[in-house]
């Protein structure tokens, strides 16, 4: 046999996949190369076997028509690629916030592990989280291809419906959100620059009796005006644009933000004398309504990225 024809086989090799499909695609190749070589020139030799190769082009334009009805993923579970990535990068980030608040590293074997993480490790461990589970959904979906099963894959009745079950506000509803915003956030920023801070305990912003200390008070004061600038922002973007992309954007800003106030330090935060008994109460209470918010978010965030994803398929 040709060294040239083999050399061509194997080139053509390289861009399938699969042994015993890989297997049965070259014998077919080589037997069309020889009967066409035989035919054309009357003889195998290696003058007609060169013309025939070059005849039947490159070995990866070969292999692409032998693989055009043979999609990596079939167009049915296409869908789910986007659906599938969503909800798991959703409970991701929602697991990477607790893992942030709590300051704690922990394994749900065999399927994942969160690390302990600050806020910035977060925000860079996030890609990876995303590249990861649309790679794992992307593995099981090709599986079910090459599986050539007909697999009918569960998805909840009510996200398929998420446009149905909130449709979009009219633009007169988006101006007034954004303007109670504007005025929820024009007040708070009136109030910092009076104070320096935002939790007082008593009305005269002239002689305002910080509930927190200085250094407590600073950043989490800051971190509350970042909550309602972003909401404010995303309420005036609302205004000009129906895409949840706005949504996406404010939520994701938001948790991080809730990640931030969930990390902040309680002991000795307080300028005000507590009760001895009151203040593990206190402390309990705070992180758990500050945790039921950022869930809340969390949820929406999901709803807003199956919502996307079920629109770019």
């Amino acid at each position: 046999m040709s060294d040239k024809l083999e050399a061509y086989l194997a080139e053509i090799g390289r861009f399938l996949s699969g042994r015993a499909e890989r297997e049965e695609i070259l014998s077919e190749i080589r037997s069309h190369i020889l009967e066409k070589s035989s035919a054309e020139r009357g003889g195998d030799g290696e003058a007609a076997l060169e013309a025939a190769i070059a005849a039947y082009g490159p070995a990866r334009r070969v292999a692409e028509t032998y693989l055009e009805d043979k999609p990596i993923i079939a167009p049915v579970y296409l869908r789910f690629l986007a659906r599938y990535t969503a909800l798991l990068f959703a409970v991701h980030g929602l697991l990477t916030v607790f893992a942030v608040a709590c300051k704690k590293s922990f394994v749900i074997f065999p399927f994942l592990f969160m690390p302990r993480l600050g806020v910035i490790d977060a925000l860079m461990y996030l890609p990876t989280a995303f590249l990861a589970d649309l790679g794992f959904v992307a593995l099981v979906l090709h599986l079910i291809t090459r599986s050539g099963r007909d697999v009918r894959l569960p998805w909840p009745r009510f996200s398929v419906d998420l446009d149905e079950v909130r449709p979009p506000r009219k633009a007169v509803w988006n101006a007034l959100g954004f303007a109670a915003m504007l005025a929820v956030t024009g007040f708070a920023l009136y109030v910092y620059a009076k104070a320096r801070t935002l939790f007082v305990i008593n009305f005269d912003l002239d002689a305002p009796r910080r509930l927190l200390t200085p250094a407590a008070d600073e950043r989490a004061s800051l971190i509350v005006l970042a909550l309602l600038v972003t909401g404010t922002a995303a309420a005036l973007a609302r205004i000009f644009t129906r895409s949840r992309w706005v949504d996406v954007a404010s939520d994701a800003l938001s948790l991080g933000f809730f990640g931030l106030l969930l990390r902040q330090p309680l002991e000795g935060a307080f300028a005000v004398p507590l009760p001895e008994r009151l203040l593990p109460f206190l402390k309990v209470n705070l992180r758990i309504v500050l945790l039921i918010v950022a869930v809340f978010v969390a949820v929406d965030l999901v709803k807003n990225l199956i919502a996307i994803g079920r629109r770019k398929v």
